[in-house]
């Protein structure tokens, strides 16, 4: 064990079966977390006996899609009557479906964006804050994106300046009540194959030429030149998550080895 940051307190981890969610579990699991694990994936089940293994209390609830209230709302629902209380809500639900200019997007690939990169952020904080608010205390840190400033994805970044405005505003709305909201803004970030592919849908040749725009112009904006890894980015996330940054609230930390977004 790394150390016990997280002890006797109960996390929620949202899109928890891969990538950055995955490391940020296992990075909790490893810090003494009782966890619980949510996905539309049932990967995320493998990912809750691997914390397991890791000695950490873990649990995955039903499969939930997370751009609907209702399944937000039964999330909290759970996870608070499983533990009884709610200490830390991570919310890493996104990610860019289509890589292309803005004039290229067709009406419901617009939409399908920004259900998919803001409302689980969105609806998930509004269902987690009446517990936050009735137990005086909680944080809560949202994965936004340095890709507010960046090429062939303006609905994605749309979706993330909509997650970082809201950040600032229920930082303010709550801070009275000994709730931390911040959020994290990962740079590039090498998760390796997915597992579960957000656009099931091969890349045309014209896709992929624009993908690779926007690697190279990632690439380019980094001072490092390089993407991160996962771990780099939840080491971010414990930070902000944790008691060491106790008075950090409504604040945006770009983790983009150098880009600001």
């Amino acid at each position: 064990m790394k150390s016990a940051r997280f002890a006797k307190k109960v996390v929620v981890v949202t899109g928890a079966a891969q990538g950055i969610g995955r490391a940020v579990a296992l990075q909790l699991a490893q810090e003494a977390a009782q966890l619980f694990l949510v996905d539309r994936s049932e990967l995320v089940e493998e990912v809750a006996a691997e914390c397991q293994n890791l000695g950490a209390p873990a649990v995955a609830t039903t499969l939930a899609d997370l751009e609907r209230f209702a399944d937000c709302e039964r999330v909290m629902q759970e996870a608070h009557a499983h533990y009884n209380r709610i200490d830390v809500l991570i919310n890493n639900v996104g990610g860019t479906i289509w890589a292309k200019p803005f004039e290229a997007y067709e009406e419901d690939q617009i939409e399908a964006e920004i259900r998919r990169s803001l409302f689980p952020t969105l609806w998930c904080c509004r269902a987690v804050l009446p517990y936050m608010q009735t137990a005086k205390s909680g944080a809560i840190v949202n994965v936004s994106s340095i890709a507010t400033r960046g090429i062939n994805r303006v609905p994605y970044s749309a979706a993330k300046g909509g997650v970082n405005a809201l950040t600032l505003c229920l930082a303010m709305e709550n801070a009275t009540q000994g709730i931390r909201i911040n959020a994290v803004a990962p740079g590039g970030t090498d998760v390796g194959a997915r597992r579960i592919p957000r656009n099931e849908n091969a890349l045309s040749e014209q896709e992929k030429v624009w993908y690779q725009q926007i690697v190279d112009q990632t690439l380019d904006s980094s001072l490092m030149h390089r993407y991160s890894t996962p771990d780099e980015q939840a080491n971010a996330i414990l930070f902000m998550a944790s008691d060491d940054a106790s008075y950090i609230t409504g604040t945006v930390l770009p983790v983009g080895g150098g880009d600001l977004g």
